[in-house]
């Protein structure tokens, strides 16, 4: 029985990493691995470095990778997906063609009974006004059909010159001091689930408050890490091309009602 929930996110795939080519090759044997006894896989946002979709084109570079979230539908995957900050205008192709559930913003669903938390986490830190306010201007479902006004071979260039810059701010602006911030919103969110899932900060982390869990997936462009969910315990691991992936040791904390 297909049981094991797996979740992973920031790939970013569709810009060109140097010396992280490798990436999208690495995503698919996971995904190979991954589907004898995955029943789910949550994909946690910003898998595509930009994604929007136009009525009448795909972009050729996202073909593979539609194909195999395809492949893993057909295998009896539950395939969901979460939009993050670089992948948020996810629209009725994945939905309806490829047959993937769309999350638009985070959400709590119950996985192998426990309660679970699953956030992107873009717009977190409190002092992030600016972006909270660019998140709303840019999910507006009318401001999205503008810019598809604009012909794919410049819309999609645009849009990712943008998303490089915003990659790249990430890495200078996400301080100690705003991991912590994440942390804290977690132990909040956990305060009525059991696990929360967090992508976006590109740093995997996993720590546990007595019985409940939080966990960062990563990223899937140095370390490749996911998360692995089995009999209702979640883990992190980190993945590799040339031996089995190895799991990364929790951080025990006190627990929840100790903290509060």
């Amino acid at each position: 029985m297909k049981s094991v929930s797996y979740f992973v996110s920031d790939a970013h795939l569709g810009v060109r990493i140097n010396g992280y080519d490798a990436r999208q090759e690495r995503l698919f044997a996971f995904f190979d691995a991954i589907t004898s006894n995955a029943g789910a896989l949550y994909i946690v946002g910003d898998l595509f470095d930009f994604w929007i979709e136009y009525k009448h084109g795909i972009r050729p570079d996202y073909f593979l990778v539609v194909s195999r979230l395809r492949r893993l539908v057909e295998s009896g995957v539950k395939v969901h997906y979460l939009a993050g900050n670089h992948d948020f205008a996810l629209g009725p192709f994945l939905r309806d063609i490829v047959g993937v559930h769309i999350h638009p913003e985070h959400f709590e669903t119950v996985i192998q009974g426990k309660k679970v938390h699953l956030y992107h986490g873009d717009g977190l830190v409190k002092n992030d006004v600016g972006y909270r306010l660019l998140k709303k201007v840019l999910r507006n479902p009318f401001n999205q059909k503008l810019y598809k006004l604009l012909h794919p071979d410049i819309g999609v260039p645009l849009a990712s010159f943008f998303s490089g810059n915003s990659r790249k701010m990430l890495a200078n602006w996400l301080t100690e001091e705003k991991l912590e911030e994440y942390r804290q919103n977690a132990r909040r969110l956990l305060e009525s689930s059991d696990i929360v899932v967090f992508g976006h900060t590109h740093r995997p982390e996993i720590l546990r408050y007595g019985t409940k869990t939080y966990v960062n997936t990563g990223e899937w462009i140095r370390k490749y890490t996911f998360a692995k969910m089995e009999n209702g315990t979640i883990g992190l691991w980190e993945w590799f091309a040339d031996r089995p992936a190895q799991e990364i040791r929790a951080k025990e904390e006190p627990s929840i009602s100790t903290c509060a």
